[in-house]
């Protein structure tokens, strides 16, 4: 193993090893173990005693972030001609269809979300192959494909987010910056958790919320007391 850096020892000696910290604390030490220059993205991982490869145990669903994310998030909406004025007014990057769709298919993906209408899905299925591994593919359950395309435009620019559980039966995401304040990363932390619980599957046995980590871009995690989640 190499030597330390200067940093990685600074946060080396502020997190106990094998400790599991409250939210509280946890919220705090993220930002003091964070040496970066820039505003990096603070994650939350969650495992789960849950078996994803069996549908009944799949956990999937969106939260909307009290203090949002702190990314720009660009949203393209592709709809028909009567929905883009109030697509745009609601906030929308780009608007359109047929000329988007042929722009992405040339290789653009200068995307974060992506929101269709029903109507429109039949053309949007072309697409798959190329929005579907970067996770860009609108799904109904996630609300990027609806007939209000402005309410979603807005929900999303306001910190909505989808999430789903991975193979390993982790929920990996980001739930803001490292700039904002502890009571903010602890908010957000609290209602994305919260929202996990309630998506609890009713085939899942045994301890549900196995283990919580916060990290920052480049800091190393810090372990989370599931019980201490409802704390004030």
């Amino acid at each position: 193993m190499g030597k330390l850096t200067k940093n990685q020892k600074l946060a080396a000696e502020k997190i106990e090893a094998g400790k599991a910290y409250s939210l509280k604390e946890a919220a705090q030490l993220v930002k003091d173990v964070t040496f970066t220059k820039f505003d990096a993205s603070l994650d939350i991982d969650v495992r789960l005693g849950v078996d994803p490869r069996k549908s009944n145990q799949m956990v999937r669903g969106t939260v909307s972030l009290p203090h949002g994310t702190g990314k720009q998030v660009r949203v393209l909406v592709l709809c028909t001609p009567e929905a883009e004025a109030a697509a745009k007014e609601a906030g929308a990057d780009y608007v359109g269809l047929d000329e988007y769709i042929e722009k992405i298919k040339g290789g653009w993906l200068d995307i974060d979300v992506v929101i269709t209408m029903p109507a429109v899905m039949g053309k949007i299925g072309a697409l798959a192959r190329i929005l579907g591994p970067r996770g860009l593919m609108p799904n109904p359950k996630s609300g990027t494909v609806t007939v209000d395309v402005a309410k979603a435009v807005k929900e999303v620019k306001q910190g909505k987010i989808d999430f789903k559980v991975d193979k390993a039966g982790i929920v990996h995401t980001s739930i803001g910056k490292v700039s904002f304040t502890p009571e903010q990363i602890r908010d957000n932390a609290k209602e994305f958790i919260a929202t996990i619980i309630k998506l609890k599957p009713t085939a899942a046995k045994g301890t549900y919320i196995k283990s919580i980590y916060l990290s920052s871009t480049m800091s190393p995690g810090v372990k989370v007391d599931p019980k201490s989640v409802d704390e004030n």
